[in-house]
């Protein structure tokens, strides 16, 4: 059974960390500019965004092994898809089928080792699922890139498919596994949908704009359907008896501080990651696989440090770390803008990606666990997804700006330039510091027992603990 864990989030995983990294040679197959790239990214991200949610539900009601088999065929039929897609558009609905996918993907099959295991052996059952799903992270830049350069952009996707056919199979030698009853296991419909459709609508206006103009009917209506969406999904998550955001978990000041935080920590990481991919191909001129190898610090970085940081928030509180790491990874950001004609990768880009990896180390981990500490042990679940789908939707508004960040110049066929990269880099900055701010200010130490995170809720969040250099987009 750990084994199906393991391979079904590892080449979920293993998919998020090379996608960027594909995006120029996308474009450049089908045109569309940024545009297209940022549909490329934002389609998964919208799927997995709105209905990660309704995740824990869907579980409940139809049983764990069920959703994950689901999830395994859904994801495996749309990597197909994407792999075979004749035209940029395709390629986007199939990327919004493997949000699909991914949202049921990795919440089932933590939910079937959390549902089997109990005690220590829990723990090391989850232990060896964050193990071996962290070398996803490691792995997929280089080999990304190699997909890349010596095959094409399409096998990116199209290897997934033989793994998951695979894992798909060995469920089948699984044992029948009975729906939950512990909970109702009631779908937020309504709340999906709103969410659903106003993230939708927003992005559309916000990537749209950039083609069609700002007082297109179409980008106007996105826009005010989207926000009067959105609007409307807190009132209706107060209203309803199972709501997929329950408000009153705000009520902790941790909790809402951390998520507040989440926001402008994982739209820099977002922006920030795929300014880097695309500036290195299309500005810099690196192949794909130079450009792995070039950001492979930000994961290796992650993969040694971050759990040690997390250690020593747990003994020091998180305060400081969520305070001190977004600041030094602004300072990265802020060493990139020296950017510039005659380019040189050594002394303008690579201390700056080691200082925004270091900066992320200190951060993420005491962030995660600083707001799974901060709600009651029973509601940990569904405060890891509140919290991971905050991330995600603050990465896809993030990325539905980029047009907009680095200039026009990047919305058409033409590559972004030194100037908007540099342009993106202060942004990116910003939005770290912000995070950094709000965390010094409002995190509490005294109100952060770690001793309450459970392991399951932490290997939930386990895909943004080692961030790739592509969209980490897997849980």
């Amino acid at each position: 059974m750990i084994a199906v864990a393991v391979l079904a989030s590892f080449v979920a995983f293993l998919d998020g960390s090379v996608v960027n990294l594909a995006l120029p040679a996308i474009a450049t197959d089908f045109g569309g500019g940024l545009a297209l790239q940022q549909w490329v990214v934002d389609g998964y991200l919208l799927a997995l965004g709105a209905l990660i949610l309704v995740a824990g539900a869907v579980s409940d009601q139809f049983g764990r092994l069920a959703v994950l088999r689901t999830g395994l065929a859904v994801f495996a039929v749309a990597s197909l898809l994407c792999a075979l897609a004749p035209t940029g558009w395709i390629l986007v609905a199939a990327r919004c089928l493997q949000g699909v996918g991914a949202a049921f993907l990795v919440p089932s099959s933590l939910a079937m080792i959390n549902s089997r295991f109990t005690g220590a052996r829990q723990a090391a059952a989850i232990g060896t699922w964050t193990a071996w799903t962290g070398t996803a992270f490691v792995v997929g830049p280089p080999l990304g890139g190699l997909l890349v350069d010596a095959l094409n952009w399409r096998w990116v996707f199209g290897i997934n498919v033989l793994p998951l056919a695979v894992t798909l199979y060995l469920t089948t030698r699984l044992g029948r596994e009975k729906a939950s009853t512990g909970r109702s296991g009631r779908v937020d419909v309504g709340g999906a949908a709103l969410c659903a459709t106003g993230l939708t609508g927003a992005v559309y206006a916000l990537i749209e704009q950039q083609r069609l103009g700002p007082t297109h009917p179409a980008v106007v209506t996105g826009f005010v359907l989207g926000v009067t969406c959105l609007v409307a999904f807190p009132f209706w998550e107060r209203r309803v008896p199972n709501p997929i955001m329950p408000l009153g978990l705000f009520a902790s000041r941790n909790f809402a501080v951390g998520n507040l935080a989440t926001v402008f920590l994982y739209a820099a990481v977002s922006l920030g990651t795929l300014i880097v991919a695309l500036f290195l191909q299309e500005t810099v001129g690196m192949s794909a696989a130079l450009a792995g190898l070039a950001t492979l610090p930000l994961p290796v970085l992650s993969f040694f440090l971050a759990r040690r940081f997390g250690s020593l928030a747990g003994t020091h509180g998180p305060r400081v770390f969520m305070a001190v790491g977004p600041l030094i990874a602004a300072a990265g950001f802020l060493l990139m803008t020296t950017a510039r004609a005659p380019f040189d990768f050594w002394t303008q880009m690579l201390p700056g990606l080691i200082v925004f990896g270091v900066g992320l180390s200190v951060t993420v981990s005491p962030l995660t666990a600083a707001v799974l500490a901060a709600v009651d042990p029973a509601q940990s679940g569904i405060g890891s997804a509140v919290n991971n789908a905050v991330s995600r939707v603050a990465g896809l508004i993030a990325v539905a700006f980029t047009g907009v960040i680095v200039g026009s110049g990047a919305t058409t066929s033409t590559a972004m330039d030194f100037a908007g990269f540099r342009s993106g880099a202060v942004v990116v900055a910003v939005l770290f510091a912000v995070a950094g701010v709000v965390s010094g200010v409002g995190i509490s130490n005294r109100q952060c027992d770690m001793g309450l995170v459970s392991p399951e809720a932490s290997a939930r969040c386990h895909d943004r603990v080692t961030p790739p250099p592509a969209l980490a987009a897997s849980d």
